[in-house]
Formats: C-alpha cells, structure tokens, sequence
C-alpha cells in the first residue's frame, strides 16, 4: 500500500538550519539550492539524481515552493549571488597583491 505524503510537511523552515531560510523537512537541504538548479535548465529528475539523498517528490515540493514563493526565493538567490560576487572580488584582489 502507497503512502501518502502531506505536501505541506514536505518544506519547513528551521531558524539554526540556514539562516531560516526553508529547507526540505529532515534535510538540510534548502530550497534555494533546488531552485537554482531548476533554473539552470535541470528538470526534477536530473536534479533528483543529482541530489541523490532526495526523493522526486521531495524534488516537486521545492519546485512547488518556489513557484508558490518566487519573490523571496528570487530575493534569496540574488543575495547569494552578491555574496560570491564580492567574496569573488576580495580573493582576485588579494591574490594580486605583489608578492
């Protein structure tokens, strides 16, 4: 007999896990993450495969979240973007430095 999973205790979001931001439940894996690949061109099951600790609806789930939430996942994504960003900068112009 199939169990049946409640989609709405597929996500949560956990203050100490990642900054608050939502997580996959039992995982520390953040949507965000999921998200990124997606919009990479990674379907869910590439990205299931990828991720091999996650199940596809596990995969859906995020994708649902992200679509349903886009605004703060697009937000969450782009500051992490200007993190590597500046981190990027700062290690070029240290390793510049004459020696």
């Amino acid at each position: 007999m199939a169990t049946i999973a409640d989609i709405g205790k597929l996500i949560t979001t956990n203050s100490p896990l990642r900054g608050g931001r939502p997580i996959i439940a039992g995982t520390g894996t953040s949507v965000r993450r999921v998200a990124a690949l997606y919009k990479q061109g990674y379907n869910a099951e590439e990205i299931a495969r990828r991720l091999n600790h996650l199940t596809i609806v596990q995969i859906y789930a995020c994708i649902t979240y992200y679509y349903a939430n886009r605004e703060e996942i697009e937000q969450d994504l782009a500051e992490e973007q200007q993190a590597y960003e500046r981190l990027a900068t700062l290690h070029y112009h240290q390793n510049q430095r004459p020696q």
